[in-house]
């Protein structure tokens, strides 16, 4: 990698994404009887560059040993290596060390607040504010991913509270008109995904923040998709400055391993939290007749955490930080920018999402009149092209976009403008395929 750090918004140098791609050993394999491999399948899962991959294997080769329980050497290097983890990854992110809770992806943290919120009705009194019951209201929005929609139903389910949501306008917008209807002063909770996994869409958070904190209620950002790619001419995400409650984000999204998320929560929050998982590694003091708990982050870390992982993430920001997200952030934005007007220009194809550029990210997902969206990713994986195709874990979303299925794009910092390219021929190969231009 020869690209220079700076997170800086005001700095426009292009990415070379050439030296980039050096890193990233996989995009130089072929697929399907040697066609180059186009992935554009990002916002499912990234590849991980070399970078990753050494730091990881170089922590189990010299100092792998179970972190915060043991006297020795090894110990203490794995310790601070985990923890400066944490450390490289709460500057990422705008948060203080101690209001990062590793969990085992990001759906693991949503689950956290949501069991976390069930368990109050039995803790002390700190916990009062995670109360829920009948008369209560959870608002999420018709474009969650179902990670951030089923646990919310199920702690509704559990406490008897009910769910509201945002509906989605035709533009891929969600519709704010009723947001004095949808947040009440009985709202308890706001979830919603800072950036759509299908849409592209960019949510408006300081609008629905602002609106949540009015009424008195918690909010939960959704930032998979926004953490490791930026937002266009905003920036890497700061949680601190969104004022968001709390946040989750993954860390096979963002170059680094999977099997490891991370949970964001206001340091007030987490320690009147109670925990969701217990047992060895988040107490203070065990007796048999009861224990207490240590304080956040480890209170909700039981068990031996996943330290090589943490380590592998925390050489992913490093990584990330290197190239710079507002240049990420740009170059993925040039590249929707170039899908969608290639997209534009073939009859017959019909983006699901915002059509055009503003507080919109790198995930175009479309449909093809006349052809299936497995159909059409059978023929793109044919000529190398990875794309995802179904409801995206978003099934809600694709009912009110009144299709089945998609096709989606999603773009990262390594891939190039040829690549866009290429998904447009195919695109139109998949239309002559079938017979419907």
């Amino acid at each position: 990698m020869t690209t220079t750090a700076s997170n800086s918004p005001t700095n426009s140098v292009p990415l070379d994404v050439a030296a980039l791609r050096a890193d990233f050993p996989i995009l130089s394999r072929t697929v399907r009887d040697g066609k180059p491999l186009v992935y554009l399948d990002s916002g499912a899962t990234s590849q991980r560059p070399l970078q990753v991959l050494d730091a990881e294997r170089d922590y189990v080769l010299t100092s792998n040993s179970a972190v915060h329980r043991g006297a020795h050497q090894l110990s203490e290097e794995a310790t601070d290596a985990y923890e400066g983890a944490r450390a490289k990854l709460a500057e990422f992110v705008g948060a203080e060390p101690e209001e990062l809770v590793f969990t085992k992806n990001a759906t693991e943290g949503i689950n956290l607040v949501a069991y976390a919120m069930s368990n109050a009705a039995t803790a002390g009194p700190e916990a009062e504010r995670f109360r829920l019951g009948p008369g209560d209201e959870v608002v999420v929005t018709e474009m969650e991913h179902h990670a951030n929609l089923l646990p919310w139903q199920q702690l509704c389910q559990r406490t008897g509270a009910t769910l509201k949501w945002f509906t989605v306008t035709p533009g891929g917008r969600l519709d704010l008109s009723t947001v004095d209807e949808v947040i009440t002063p009985r709202t308890k909770l706001v979830a919603f995904a800072h950036q759509s996994n299908v849409l592209g869409t960019v949510n408006p958070v300081d609008t629905l923040v602002a609106k949540a904190h009015a009424v008195g209620a918690l909010t939960v950002l959704d930032a998979c998709q926004s953490v490791p790619h930026g937002v266009y001419r905003q920036g890497p995400v700061d949680f601190h400055a969104l004022g968001v409650d709390f946040a989750v984000f993954s860390g096979h999204k963002m170059l680094g391993p999977s099997g490891i998320g991370v949970l964001y929560g206001r340091s007030e929050l987490l320690a009147a939290m109670p925990p969701f998982l217990t047992g060895g590694s988040m107490i203070e003091m065990v007796r048999m007749e009861g224990s207490t708990f240590a304080p956040p982050p480890q209170r909700f870390e039981a068990g031996v955490p996943m330290t090589s992982q943490a380590i592998g993430l925390g050489a992913a920001v490093d990584y990330l930080s290197a190239v710079g997200m507002d240049r990420i952030a740009a170059h993925e934005h040039a590249l929707a920018e170039r899908a969608l007007a290639g997209i534009a220009e073939i009859d017959g194809v019909r983006v699901i999402g915002p059509a055009e550029l503003t507080d919109r990210g790198g995930t175009v997902a479309f449909v093809i009149d006349g052809v299936h969206p497995h159909d059409a990713g059978q023929v793109l994986d044919s000529l190398g092209i990875a794309v995802r195709v179904g409801h995206h874990c978003a099934w809600p979303l694709h009912r009110a976009c009144s299709v089945p299925a998609t096709v989606r794009a999603s773009f990262y910092l390594y891939n190039t403008p040829a690549e866009v390219d290429a998904l447009l021929a195919g695109i139109r190969e998949a239309q002559k395929f079938f017979g419907v231009a």
